[in-house]
């Protein structure tokens, strides 16, 4: 037998311990996929904040003073006490002169060049005027900080972008809690009709109507995600907060706000049986942050009747009678549903027809689909919102119209819209999705128009200011002859914002045609939303 002339390791060697290799820390997928969605909605908010001129989004100089005077510690201003006269408050000259620059308001053939713009060098306190001088101040906080810090246009700027990045988080977290469902691809399609045009374009803006609508929303969907989940709530403990802290704001936002939230907590407790409902006293975040609601809820009603918001609305006392002006909106639907999609400006830069039509055609089907499921009980919290949606403008303009007129428009309604067509998409959760490769052609085509129609209404905003809109076709003279040009340029902001609604598109449909398989969650059985 032959030895081996293999030499022997040493023992030492044997013995020796290899180097430890640095340990690599991994986000957790949900973390990333929050991240993601945040960074895409604020990169929306703030390129709408860019491409708008200064002013040019509804009532945005009275909300711009108030921002300005709250994060000056002016809660409330002065008035004579009398129906829809601004209030008084001392702001900076540059923050006080804004209301000068809506020259071109009204008036599609005028362009933003004719604005006289801002000194950034007049920081005197100065008196200025605002018809939201009583709101509430939670959202003014927050968006009149970057005042204290930068002066003139980049100011208003800073004040749109940061207000932009707080809606974007609070859209963040609906639009993530629709992926987390069992089934969630049809709440994600929801999701993808649900944000609108009109949606993007006011959460770029200095007005708290874009802060309402994305709590609601938040606050529907992550409770109906937490009702879902109602037997083990360990899954859904982020969730709960969500809808504590989204409720807590909401109620401090608007007059109407504590409307909304009550219509969305009913809306979404309605999807699931009383029995279910007993399972939530048991757990004691959900506890806190029911308390937390109250307390917010109880602390927006002292404020609205402390302050009197509702006195400072604008309007003309009217001959018609509350009954006409019920018929008369009831019968403008329709027509107010513009508003919902894309109509710009001071109601005055509407976006491309085509694009009107096709969200009519999403929203259509969406919400026929929904209505057709057989099961009961997943359809209540649609139908309450829909029916919300028909009869809220006519009720409440009915209320006014003597003193004030006609003052509703569409966006104010946007707070129900939206989470309407996203209780559509969770009324079919329990339904499969199609997985044929012609269901995938359908959903790449349906994407794919959808983000070109959001960038048709984006390039057709900047032409209206930049050349203005005639009854003549003048794409061309942007390309040589515009009269304004945003920060950065219209065309690269124009290509951005193409990037970014592609980039969008591209993860929406790998969300919805992804197997189940890859889904984390399992599918629960349609009995659990009887």
């Amino acid at each position: 037998m032959r030895r081996s002339l293999r030499p022997r390791p040493d023992a030492s060697a044997e013995t020796k311990p290899e180097p430890t290799k640095p340990t690599q820390t991994k986000i957790p997928a949900p973390v990333l996929r929050f991240g993601v969605i945040f960074l895409i909605l604020s990169l929306f908010s703030t390129l709408w904040s860019l491409a708008s001129p200064l002013m040019s989004i509804p009532d945005e100089p009275a909300h711009t003073v108030k921002a300005a005077a709250v994060a000056r510690g002016q809660f409330l201003g002065t008035s004579g006490q009398n129906q829809g006269e601004q209030l008084l408050v001392v702001v900076p000259k540059y923050i006080a002169d804004t209301g000068a620059l809506t020259c071109f308001a009204f008036k599609v053939n005028v362009t933003a060049d004719c604005s006289p713009g801002l000194n950034a060098d007049e920081r005197q306190p100065t008196p200025g005027g605002t018809s939201a001088g009583n709101y509430n101040p939670l959202y003014y906080l927050v968006a009149g900080l970057p005042s204290r810090i930068l002066s003139g246009e980049p100011a208003i700027y800073a004040m749109r972008i940061l207000s932009g990045l707080l809606c974007s988080l609070f859209l963040a977290a609906m639009l993530f809690a629709t992926t987390q469902f069992a089934n969630r691809r049809w709440p994600v399609v929801a999701a993808g009709i649900a944000v609108t045009p009109m949606v993007l374009y006011l959460c770029g803006s200095i007005n708290p109507n874009a802060l309402e609508i994305v709590t609601t929303s938040a606050v529907f969907v992550n409770l109906c995600l937490v009702l879902e989940n109602v037997r083990d709530l360990s899954r859904v403990r982020f969730n709960i907060v969500v809808v504590g802290v989204s409720a807590a704001v909401l109620a401090n936002t608007r007059a109407l706000s504590l409307l909304w939230l009550a219509l969305a907590v009913i809306a979404a407790l309605l999807t699931v049986p009383a029995r279910d409902l007993l399972l939530l006293v048991k757990d004691k975040l959900v506890l806190a942050m029911t308390a937390l609601i109250a307390v917010a809820a109880a602390c927006g009603l002292l404020w609205l009747k402390s302050s009197n918001t509702l006195a400072s609305l604008l309007g003309t006392p009217s001959a018609v009678t509350p009954e006409q002006a019920f018929g008369t909106m009831l019968e403008r639907t329709f027509d107010i549903a513009a508003s919902y999609v894309a109509q710009l400006g001071w109601l005055d830069t509407n976006g491309p027809t085509g694009v009107f039509y096709w969200w009519a055609c999403l929203t259509g089907a969406l919400m026929v689909t929904a209505v057709s499921v057989k099961a009961w009980r997943p359809r209540l919290g649609f139908i309450v919102l829909f029916a919300a949606t028909i009869l809220i403008p006519p009720i409440l303009q009915a209320q006014v119209v003597s003193e004030l007129g006609y003052i509703w428009q569409g966006r104010y309604l946007l707070p129900v819209v939206v989470p309407m067509l996203l209780a559509a998409g969770l009324a079919l959760r329990s339904h499969p999705f199609p997985d044929t490769v012609f269901a995938k052609r359908i959903a790449a085509w349906t994407i794919g128009l959808t983000a070109a129609a959001h960038t048709a209404v984006f390039a057709n905003a900047l032409r209206r200011y930049g050349v203005g809109t005639f009854s003549e076709a003048n794409w061309g003279d942007m390309f040589g002859a515009t009269k304004w040009e945003p920060p950065l340029g219209w065309l690269p902001l124009t290509i951005v914002y193409l990037g970014v609604t592609a980039l969008a598109g591209f993860l929406l449909y790998r969300q919805l045609s992804a197997s189940q398989a890859r889904i984390e969650e399992p599918l629960k059985a349609e009995a659990s939303l009887r």
